[in-house]
């Protein structure tokens, strides 16, 4: 793309799709917090002052830094120039012609890396994203990048807690957010750091040392390494920002499993800017409903009666996304189409280059993906085909928007209801007991929705290569 596309087109969509989670989140909070109110705030207003006052500013700070860094920031073209090392390329037919120059593209890369973290969006000025050495070139721009993910999702919280005057519920969603994202990490550098039997049998060293990191380091940059790999993978589908700095297809079974269960979570382990939020939200409602089941007393959050309407919308809200991937996953491997079986302009193509248990993964995870608003990939299916783009801009469009309606749905609704003030029998929300019940409802959803299709493609995998 031109610079001006990446500018006015990408780079401003960056921006304004980061706001309208904002605003989504803040009309959800306006009413659980509000009393008796008809309206929970104006979309223009909240996304305006949420581009303004926290996005530019921020992507501004984080875009010098990483200049500082150097990342790339010019409106001049690509350069060539000439190779410290020529190489020669032997061709199949036996001639060998001999490289001494390189195009080194350049552009306003650093600008645009900033809103893709910060904004959760993820989209790289580079074709490998992050694992590019000019949107990423040290292990300080780095920790910049997975800091600008992170950051306003982890901020949301106490923003909650302010917004509802308590400042204990929001520090209770963020634990509950952090205790399910850090043992997923720890399963992701495990499984990346043993490696694998068959580098083992192959004769590679294992063992990590001051000379050589060990593990699997296949798709991985040596500049970052295992555990900086494997950290920027899980925040990276723990959000929905889908930036890379490895090749998640290329990690063991076990390692791809987490951050591809992350995302099947509903990415709502801090998640999105607002969304991941809101989408936790949505499982706090469902949690305060089982709670009330299992005592006999009517289901109450921040002093609200939660009633038959918002379970309803909060239902469905988890479960819209889980069907379009289940779905979209069912035709794409049960199709011809699916599987590349077809012929376009007289040429065959392949969508599912690895058969077996390693292709369901992959194809499991593009409509996870596509679905919860992610964007990464294993990124040996070839989906640039009709089948994948049609199918991926419905699961996109279905899975992505429906949630956002029906959060508002129940933002108006708790807006106009009384509050109560608590009594003996209403259960706290913001206790280690509360939290523990939710990341329970959570992580239950979250296997019984998605463990019968995980057993089919990176837990038989790892099976399979353990033998």
């Amino acid at each position: 793309m031109g610079y001006l596309t990446q500018m006015l087109g990408l780079t401003v969509q960056n921006f304004v799709s980061a706001a309208t989670g904002m605003a989504v989140l803040v009309a959800l909070v306006r009413g659980l917090a509000r009393r008796e109110a008809n309206t929970i705030g104006n979309f223009w207003v909240d996304m305006t002052r949420s581009t303004l006052y926290i996005l530019l500013p921020l992507a501004l700070i984080l875009a010098l830094a990483l200049v500082s860094q150097g990342v790339v920031q010019t409106f001049d073209g690509a350069r060539t120039v000439t190779l410290v090392e020529p190489q020669a390329l032997t061709a199949d037919d036996g001639t060998t012609t001999t490289i001494s120059e390189q195009t080194i593209p350049l552009g306003p890369a650093a600008s645009q890396v900033a809103i893709k973290q910060l904004g959760s969006n993820g989209g790289g000025f580079y074709n490998v994203n992050s694992a590019h050495p000019l949107e990423n070139p040290t292990p300080l721009s780095n920790l910049l990048q997975v800091l600008g993910i992170i950051l306003l999702p982890a901020a949301f919280c106490l923003t909650f807690g302010r917004m509802v005057g308590h400042m204990r519920q929001g520090w209770a969603v963020f634990a509950a957010m952090t205790l399910i994202l850090v043992p997923l990490l720890a399963v992701t550098v495990g499984a990346e750091q043993a490696g694998t039997p068959q580098l083992s049998a192959a004769g590679a060293n294992l063992m990590a040392s001051d000379t050589q990191p060990g593990g699997n380091m296949e798709g991985k940059e040596a500049r970052f390494g295992i555990v900086n790999s494997a950290l920027w993978a899980v925040i990276t589908t723990a959000t929905s920002n889908g930036a890379v700095n490895s090749m998640h297809d290329s990690f063991t079974p076990l390692g791809g499993f987490a951050p591809m269960w992350l995302m099947q979570l509903g990415e709502v382990v801090f998640g999105g800017i607002g969304s991941g939020l809101y989408g936790l939200l949505v499982f706090v409602i469902i949690t305060v409903f089982v709670a009330g089941l299992m005592v006999g007393r009517a289901p109450e959050y921040l002093g609200k009666k939660v009633e038959v309407y918002e379970m309803k919308m909060a239902s469905l809200a988890i479960l819209l996304p889980t069907v379009v991937v289940l779905g979209c996953t069912a035709l794409a491997v049960a199709l011809p189409e699916g599987r590349g079986a077809l012929y376009e302009a007289g040429v065959a193509y392949t969508s599912i280059y690895n058969p077996g248990a390693h292709g369901f993964s992959e194809v499991l995870y593009a409509f996870s993906s596509m679905a919860n608003n992610n964007g990464s990939a294993f990124a040996g299916l070839g989906a640039n085909n009709p089948f994948y783009n049609m199918l991926g801009a419905v699961a996109m469009w279905i899975a992505r928007f429906g949630p956002m309606v029906l959060v508002l749905a129940i933002g108006g609704s708790m807006a106009r209801k009384k509050a109560a003030q608590p009594g003996p029998g209403t259960l706290p929300t913001h206790t280690p007991l509360f939290v523990v019940l939710l990341i329970g409802v959570v992580l239950i959803v979250g296997a019984l929705s998605f463990i019968p299709a995980l057993a089919l493609g990176p837990f038989v995998e790892q099976l399979l290569m353990v033998q």
